[in-house]
């Protein structure tokens, strides 16, 4: 069975605009998710647990105590403030360092049985001495670092596929071998700047399905054969799809299916315990950025089962 990370904190409120208008960004997806998932039948009330906040000790392996010191008293500079996009409250670094668990139990599940997904998480803008693009610990590298320190794993593979690049992540392991940084991503979406992942595939605007899942069937495999991971991170963002208003690219909700189905059959074929974190989305309407997530968890369910 898979083990999925939710506590009612992912579903922080956040403040509207001048005119009423709500937060740009879907904070409501984090509650709505498990609601969905419990409502069909895909899940029961046994998949999900709460995590607990972790452990500076592993904050602060990829994390410099400067910029952890920032969250924990509330003083980062308002101009990272803005870069991050949420206004900066206790409840807010509470729900970090609360998913940032999550993803770690997550891993620890994986290694026993295959598969665990996080409702929020995949918060990859996050830099080692700073955060922006609505995050703030990035949640893969943390437990990507507890992984190694604990012996738990040698040689990780991050597999990016959220439509912005993993630029915080590609930072945090720029000079860590045992860490390989994939992002697949939109080329002329944010952040401008780019940095250098392990490997970056950027996709010109308005790919759709066929070249985007035939790039992705080409490169995964290789990844793995090359670099020979025995765990895997998969940042599952659903900003790939056509009706996203930041994503750029056109592929369909079907296709981003595919997408998972894909990256879930190529774990299972080479025994490799994976872990999901949602990463972004951010289509008008919010039905469409949650069945686009619950897929995610539908696949996994369906073949972990």
């Amino acid at each position: 069975m898979v083990s999925i990370a939710y506590a009612p904190l992912y579903k922080l409120p956040l403040p509207t605009g001048p005119h009423g208008e709500p937060h740009r960004f879907p904070m409501l997806k984090y509650e709505l998710i498990p609601e969905q998932l419990l409502y069909e039948g895909t899940c029961t009330p046994e998949h999900f647990f709460v995590p607990g906040p972790v452990d500076d000790r592993w904050v602060l392996g990829v994390h410099t105590p400067a910029y952890v010191t920032q969250l924990k008293t509330l003083t980062v500079p308002p101009a990272m403030v803005r870069r991050i996009g949420f206004p900066l409250t206790p409840e807010l670094i509470e729900r970090e360092w609360i998913i940032t668990q999550g993803t770690i139990d997550c891993a620890l599940w994986a290694k026993q049985h295959g598969c665990a997904l996080n409702v929020a998480g995949g918060t990859h803008h996050a830099f080692p001495d700073k955060g922006e693009g609505f995050c703030l610990l990035n949640d893969v590298g943390v437990a990507a670092h507890y992984l190694l320190e604990t012996g738990q794993a040698r040689r990780i593979l991050v597999i990016d596929l959220d439509v912005h690049q993993g630029n915080g992540t590609a930072v945090m392991f720029a000079h860590e071998e045992r860490v390989f940084t994939f992002s697949m991503h939109g080329k002329d979406n944010y952040p401008l700047k780019k940095e250098q992942s392990d490997l970056d595939i950027a996709l010109p605007t308005g790919t759709g399905d066929e070249v985007y899942l035939n790039t992705l069937y080409d490169a995964l495999p290789r990844l793995i054969d090359q670099h020979q991971p025995d765990f895997l991170f998969y940042v599952a963002g659903v900003d790939i799809i056509g009706t996203d208003r930041l994503g750029k690219l056109a592929v369909s909700r079907e296709g981003c299916r595919q997408r998972d189905v894909f990256v879930f059959d190529t774990a299972m074929g080479r025994g490799l315990p994976i872990v999901v974190s949602m990463g972004g989305g951010y289509s008008p309407r919010i039905a469409d950025i949650v069945e686009a997530h619950c897929n995610t968890f539908r696949v996994a369910v369906g073949k972990f089962s």
